[in-house]
């Protein structure tokens, strides 16, 4: 028997000793910091004194010298900056659009130094008098040492400005500078974007710091723990508005260099970091409310006039205030602007006080929008609003600790989405979007710990890395689900007074916070629990996707976990153990004739596997009775592969939405792996015979997808009537992505054509998604290869949609081939583009990879990586080690399942 102790009172009391483990540690975890070393050449500055600071894909020799290291030394700390910024929203005799501004930073010395060391990255800057590229003045009568020399590290992105005396601690500084940058179409830092208004081409200025972008907009300390309030003023052509995260405190017409300008100055931000620093300049008219808080969404006139704006509005104050009562902290800010932009990289952006979104998640048109598009909507605005708290107010001291931000945002999105849609049950979706997800990749030696030392995030590309499903989704189901149970059923912290005056033994923890929660955020993966009910036997493994991979990454607990086990039997008995052993006997677990499920509401991060006689005794429950396992989430979490083909037949009876897409998502994997085989045709006939009692959207997708005739001739009549009159479309929301799908893949050229002028006309960011979605599915591999090359031409494809497009393509067993050819020739070209080169390639490997499962595609992927490796590139190597990795368990899997799976098939259809 394990070292684990027993509770006999109901499981929600139980669980508040969970709930306390998993609040505590997101507020309590500290890891020891180092730093990384790194060296690079200074770059020369040319005849004109400009200089440019653009940085190269190369890595530096070791060297000590403070500018070598990617991290800023302790010596300074920005107290306010005031940053004037005048973006030219026309191009240049160059072609070229640019920006020019100036930069003032007041400082304050920590420790004696006679450096200043401050982030700046491709960015030109003007010589003073004194021919450098920056003034230093002291502050409160302070005298400023004399500079004798200014240059820059490309390779760590640095201007540095060596002094001829140090700094006095205690004492301030001003640091002046005058610059000029390109306002590009990269989608990172002070960037443009465009669009079409009545056949007009309309220029957008705008920004996207994070992670580490805030440094090309303007010289500034560029990282999260060196927080500073920030004066900022916009000059901007007459006819657009600025806005920025303060409020606007005026505007007044001036005229530079014989050009009429209007110049906007903003209220002083809180004291934050860098990268939620925000600014937009643009044309875009917009919606407020009426609230105390004041609230705006801003967008293209168009759009906005047509009301795609108003269920943003709608549910943007209810979930602002939601979240002043969850984190029962007043919103600081007077105002909360949020910002559809029609080219943004991410999903949004938190910006404080001006959050920045893709059209497609701020906009909603309630007639040609799926049901689909507005639970995105507002989950993405709950998650971005939750922001302002937990991760604008309080910070993380460096991106190591990402997850503290983005995963809780991730789990309370849910809860402001729920408050806003109560009869969605948006909640219950987690387990589906989050959990499988981080599954998915945690399953992988390639994966990572939540939390990893400073010392091994240091880089750009490092940090990139970070945002990735681990840090958004492993941390919903780990900790913060287990605080949302124990909330609910009592008082945090009446249960820890009620345990220490009772001194009740029973709801000790079985080790100290510390301990319990290492094991989960500093080790990388999860086990899978067998609980054998005959014996009482209960083990744990480090699960992995090959279990014959090789885990190299050391961990000091041995990939070992103290799991939180819940557990029901067939006679609504439940309870909870720990299991903090590598196995344990626990008799409870014993249940003769009685089934049992453990992991109860997917409260815990790990798999349970059982003995083959439990596995009957569900599946049994499920044919016979499936409403008696009471929660639908308790059915979702046991459709899984093993049992997914038997499973599938208790679906006949099942009316409830969660269990049927689990059992979807789940089967994927079946058509990714067996697309190409003889098992297909037999996989088409099985499986359609169960879809057919799903809801009407998986119904029809799946009837098209197994070959159903009806399916096809429904689809394409509905495209047929749109195509005959394109202003009136009679295709119902909820189904465009099928029929569009479909009717594009039974058709021809004419199809095509039409879906993509549908495309290029479309007013409507989530329409225009479907619609690039559809043209991927056409048969004929001539258009896909014309389809290929738009997606590389930003006349075309928009760049923040090119990655998507990509995908989708190889998503179509005709396109996958065509794709990894397209990708393998350019994969340069279709990066050198995107300042985060590497996110952009790490989502197309993800992608386009997903149905490699031979050994010829393996070895062509570690091809890829060799080629990468011996360029000048340094990006993209967790990608493709994840991608290798995948291969290697999809050849095992289909080698050893693909006969069993095909004589199942052939079993069910005689």
């Amino acid at each position: 028997m394990g070292k684990g102790f027993y509770i006999s009172r109901p499981l929600g009391f139980v669980l508040c000793g969970l709930g306390i483990v998993a609040m505590l540690t997101i507020f309590s975890l500290s890891v020891v910091y180092t730093k990384e070393k790194r060296k690079n050449q200074v770059t020369a500055i040319n005849e004109t004194g400009m200089v440019t600071t653009a940085a190269p894909h190369t890595t530096p020799a070791p060297s000590n010298e403070p500018w070598d290291k990617y991290r800023l030394p302790d010596t300074l700390l920005p107290e306010y900056y005031n940053v004037t910024l005048w973006p030219r929203l026309v191009p240049d005799e160059q072609g070229m659009y640019i920006f020019t501004g100036t930069s003032g930073v007041a400082l304050t010395c920590i420790k004696e130094t006679n450096l200043i060391i401050i982030h700046s990255n491709k960015l030109n800057y003007t010589l003073t008098l004194e021919n450098h590229h920056a003034k230093l003045t002291g502050l409160g009568g302070t005298s400023a040492p004399a500079i004798l020399k200014t240059w820059f590290q490309t390779q760590t992105q640095f201007m540095v400005i060596l002094l001829n005396e140090k700094l006095e601690v205690g004492k301030s500084y001003w640091l002046y500078m005058e610059f000029r940058g390109e306002l590009s179409d990269d989608l990172a830092g002070f960037y443009r974007s465009q669009y079409t208004e009545n056949g007009v081409k309309k220029v957008v200025a705008t920004t996207q710091m994070q992670a580490t972008a805030a440094r090309n907009a303007f010289p500034c300390f560029d990282e999260p723990s060196m927080k500073a309030v920030f004066h900022l003023t916009l000059q901007h052509p007459p006819e657009t508005v600025a806005l920025a995260n303060g409020m606007e405190l005026g505007t007044e017409s001036i005229t530079i260099e014989d050009k009429k300008l209007l110049q906007t100055r903003f209220k002083p931000t809180e004291k934050m970091s860098t990268y939620l620093l925000a600014f937009v300049i643009s044309e875009f008219t917009k919606i407020q409310s009426s609230e105390k808080t004041n609230i705006r969404i801003w967008g293209r006139k168009e759009a906005i006039e047509s009301g795609q704006g108003d269920y943003a509005l709608n549910v943007t104050f209810p979930i602002l205030k939601y979240f002043e009562n969850y984190y029962n902290t007043t919103y600081p800010l007077s105002k909360s602007d949020q910002v559809a932009l029609p080219d943004f990289a991410a999903g949004a952006m938190e910006n404080w006080g001006l959050v920045t979104y893709r059209e497609q998640s701020l906009f909603y048109d309630p007639k040609e929008s799926s049901n689909g598009d507005k639970e995105w909507v507002v989950t993405v605005i709950a998650h971005e609003l939750a922001h302002m708290w937990f991760g604008n107010l309080v910070t993380m001291r460096w991106w190591n600790d990402l997850w503290l931000n983005e995963g809780f945002a991730s789990y309370v999105s849910y809860l402001g989405a729920d408050y806003a849609e109560p009869t969605w049950n948006i909640k219950d979706l987690m387990v589906l979007q989050q959990v499988q997800r981080a599954f998915a990749v945690d399953a992988l030696v390639s994966s990572h710990p939540l939390s990893s030392r400073e010392d091994e995030v240091i880089t750009p590309d490092q940090i990139s890395q970070l945002f990735d499903t681990i840090t958004y989704s492993k941390v919903s189901i780990m900790c913060q689900r287990q605080l949302e149970i124990t909330l609910l059923n009592s008082d945090i912290y009446q249960c820890l007074f009620n345990a220490v005056v009772s001194g009740d033994s029973r709801i000790q923890l079985p080790a100290s916070i510390k301990e319990i929660m290492n094991r989960w955020i500093l080790q990388m993966g999860y086990p899978v629990v067998t609980i054998d009910t005959r014996t009482g036997n209960i083990s744990q493994q480090h699960f992995l996707i090959h279990p014959e991979a090789v885990v190299e990454k050391p961990s000091d607990y041995n990939y070992e976990w103290f799991v939180p086990i819940t557990w029901m039997k067939s006679g609504s008995n439940m309870g909870q153990h720990w299991l903090l052993t590598k196995t344990a006997l626990y008799e409870p677990m014993k249940t003769g004739t009685d089934w049992l499920l453990a992991n109860l509401n997917v409260m815990g991060y790990y798999r349970v596997n059982y003995d083959p006689q439990n596995w009957e005794r569900l599946l049994t429950q499920l044919t016979t009775d499936h409403k008696n396992l009471n929660m639908i989430i308790h059915r979702a979490q046991i459709i899984n592969i093993t049992l997914a083909l038997r499973t599938t037949k208790y679906l006949l009876k099942e009316k409830e939405y969660i269990p049927w897409e689990s059992a979807i998502r789940n089967l994927q994997y079946f058509f990714l792996m067996f697309d190409r085989t003889e098992v297909y045709g037999p996989l088409q006939v099985s499986l359609f015979t169960y879809y057919k009692k799903s809801n009407q959207i998986n119904a029809i997708s799946m009837a098209c997808r197994t070959g159903v005739k009806g399916c096809s001739e429904l689809t394409r009549m509905w495209y047929r009537q749109w195509m005959k009159n394109p202003d009136s479309n009679p295709i119902p929301p909820n189904l465009k992505n099928t029929v569009y799908c479909n009717a594009i893949a039974a058709g021809g050229v004419e199809e095509w054509d039409f879906g993509w002028q549908m495309f290029k006309k479309s007013t409507i960011a989530a329409e225009a998604e479907k619609l690039l979605y559809g043209l991927s599915c056409t048969k004929e591999p001539w258009l896909l290869n014309r389809y290929l090359e738009f997606t590389i031409d930003p006349k075309q494809v928009r760049k923040q949609d090119a990655a998507f497009a990509i995908v989708y393509i190889s998503g179509n067993v005709i396109g996958q081939p065509l794709v990894w050819d397209f990708v393998r020739a350019k994969w340069e070209q279709i990066t050198k583009d995107y300042d985060d080169g590497s996110f952009f390639f790490g989502r197309l490997i993800q992608g386009i990879t997903k149905k490699f499962s031979t050994e010829f595609e393996l070895k062509q992927l570690q091809r890829l990586k060799e080629d990468i490796a011996a360029s000048s590139f340094s990006f993209g190597t967790q990608a493709i080690e994840q991608a290798i990795e995948k291969t290697k368990a999809n050849i095992k899997w289909v080698s050893k399942n693909k006969a069993q799976v095909m004589n199942w098939l052939t079993e069910q259809s005689t």
